[in-house]
């Protein structure tokens, strides 16, 4: 009987670990970040605006909002999630062609960045 109480108080800790660790891992990443700038909806149904600052993340849910630090310049921005992608395998966000004008990258098209979620 004892060994169940501590097996289960262990399985109970390591799962709330689990959890912890997902959650930290959500909350920060990097990763490489494209622009643009075409399209007429987004999955959230919004009418796509070039100049907003909006993105779009593959599993963030719409409206979240997220500071975009691009990593070669030290450029910061807050957009916020209103589409679906990248679904070019190796990136991470695509941001809106007004944000990447703000981090500084729409003559490469493409960047190294830091997300962080703010809510």
């Amino acid at each position: 009987m004892k060994i169940r109480v501590v097996l289960s108080c262990f399985a109970l800790s390591l799962s709330a670990g689990m959890a912890v660790s997902n959650t930290a891992k959500a909350d920060t990443s990097t990763g490489v970040a494209s622009y643009y700038w075409q399209g007429r909806s987004t999955a959230s149904g919004e009418r796509f605006n070039p100049s907003a600052m909006t993105a779009a993340h593959r599993s963030l849910p719409f409206g979240t909002k997220v500071r975009v630090t691009n990593l070669r310049n030290g450029r910061t921005v807050v957009v916020r999630i209103n589409d679906r992608g990248p679904f070019i395998r190796g990136r991470l966000i695509d941001v809106s062609r007004g944000a990447a004008a703000e981090l500084g990258f729409t003559g490469s098209g493409l960047t190294r960045v830091a997300l962080a979620v703010l809510d």
